[in-house]
């Protein structure tokens, strides 16, 4: 029972790799969305261009999209989780040591699930992948001649 139940898991987990990473990534998109396009409601207004909100606003909508779509999740990743450490460092860490009581817990978690990202790629259900199982024929045969 217990070699079945670890073969499932094995076999699950790069799927769900996959679903955290689009949850993630939609949810993420939410921020720039209230940022940039007003919508979900409860935003602050539109940023003016080229502010830091407005850069903030852009990572968040177009960095999100990338992850959902499993597309240069790698270094997109990467970005993002450096762009919520900055975020709670400007923003959050000034009000206080806990993120509990300085409203950074979102900033935090985006920050480490995102450093995961970055590390363990988009999973199976993604463009990514499509595009590494495409590729690899061609590099199996770069490296038999």
């Amino acid at each position: 029972m217990m070699r079945t139940l670890e073969a499932w898991y094995q076999i699950a987990a790069p799927y769900v790799l996959s679903i955290v990473r689009i949850v993630a990534a939609l949810l993420f998109m939410q921020h720039g969305g209230q940022k940039l396009l007003g919508f979900p409601p409860g935003g602050h207004g539109m940023p003016d261009p080229f502010t830091l909100s407005w850069v903030a606003g852009m990572l968040e909508l177009v960095g999100g999209g990338l992850l959902a779509l499993g597309v240069f999740t790698r270094p997109v990743a990467f970005l993002l989780s450096g762009q919520m450490a900055v975020a709670y460092f400007m923003a959050h860490a000034p009000r206080g040591v806990f993120p509990a009581a300085n409203g950074g817990e979102l900033a935090a978690l985006y920050c480490f699930v995102f450093f995961y990202l970055w590390f363990a790629g988009a999973g199976p259900i993604s463009i990514d992948w499509l595009f590494r199982r495409q590729a690899a024929p061609v590099e199996a045969d770069i490296h038999t001649q």
